[in-house]
Formats: C-alpha cells, structure tokens, sequence
C-alpha cells in the first residue's frame, strides 16, 4: 500500500490552519521543502519529516495512521470558502481540504501593494486565473505584465512566479492551480 505523504502533510496542515510558510519555519527547513513534499516533488527523509510534522505537532506514528476522508461536496456558499491566507492576501479556499483532489481553486484578495515577496514562486503544476477587480502585476520568469478586470493568466508553475497588486484599490482575482499547492 501506497501512502500518498504530499496530500496528507497538506490536509493536516491545513486542518490545523498553519501555512507552508509558518510550517517550514517551525520546522526550521526552507519554505520550498514544505511545498515540494506537500506536491509530492520530493519524499523526506523519516528525520525530516519528523521535524515538519513536530511543527503541526504530530507524531510520526500518528501521522501514517490518519485517513482523511475525501470530501464529496459539490456546492459551497460565500461563507464556506476557508481562508488559507494570512496578512495582505487573502486566499478563499473552494473546500475545507483538498485530499484526494488534483486542483484548488481559490478567490484571491491582495490589498493595494500586497504581494507574493521579492523571491518569485516556483512549483511543479500550471495555474491560471482571471482578474475580478483592481490591478495585478504578474511577472512570469521575467516576463511582467499589468493585468485588470478581465484579463487573465495561465502558464506552468516551475517557471518563477510572483504576483502584486498596484495602484490604490485591492484586487481580486479567482484562480485555479494543479495540484494544489497550498
């Protein structure tokens, strides 16, 4: 039997509302180890896993003994959508977990001037998304374009990302991205 360690470190991360972020710094490991386990990129050594899951916390034993259920939940309301974000963007998460799900789709809000941080965002997938309101600059492996109310942007994941909302309003923008990986 196969244990999918990726979906699992996800669902219980989430399910005790910590981000990638703040879990790879309670773990004292580089943000990008979080996101590659959690996209199952790379499969940690029993050490390092010991040491993310102490973050949560969660014993090992623990941890290989849990079984998410998937969700079978079709329709959500406005106030269903669960907030994975914390600060200057908001991310509304369609379902509270996505284990057993290949694609998360989230209501994004970037304050005016919020964004992604100086290092650009790189992970395996595609994502895509369309602007709802405000401004977005989205700058793709050094490509940078201002985005606004209906437009949009698709491309693959692994090439460095980041994403900054300008002028003075927030933006809003409904994005889809595969696999989750947040």
């Amino acid at each position: 039997m196969s244990i999918d360690v990726g979906n699992r470190l996800r669902y219980l991360r989430m399910r005790s509302k910590i981000s990638q972020r703040e879990l790879a710094k309670r773990a004292g490991v580089p943000n990008s180890t979080v996101s590659l386990i959690e996209s199952n990129q790379m499969n940690p050594s029993v050490g390092a896993l010991k040491r993310i899951l102490d973050g949560i916390p969660i014993g090992l034993s623990e941890f290989f003994a849990f079984e998410p259920e998937k969700s079978d939940k079709v329709f959500y309301q406005s106030d269903e959508l669960v907030e994975i974000g914390k600060g200057k963007i908001s991310y509304r998460q369609i379902g509270e977990h996505l284990f057993g799900r290949s694609l998360q789709i989230l209501r994004e809000c970037y304050a005016p001037g919020a964004d992604t941080g100086k290092v650009p965002l790189t992970h395996e997938g595609e994502e895509g998304g369309i602007i709802l309101s405000g401004r977005l600059e989205v700058t793709v492996d050094g490509e940078r374009k201002v985005l606004g109310p209906g437009d949009a942007y698709y491309f693959e994941s692994r090439k460095p990302h980041r994403f900054r909302c300008i002028g003075p309003v927030a933006c809003e923008v409904i994005s889809a991205c595969t696999p989750p990986t947040f």
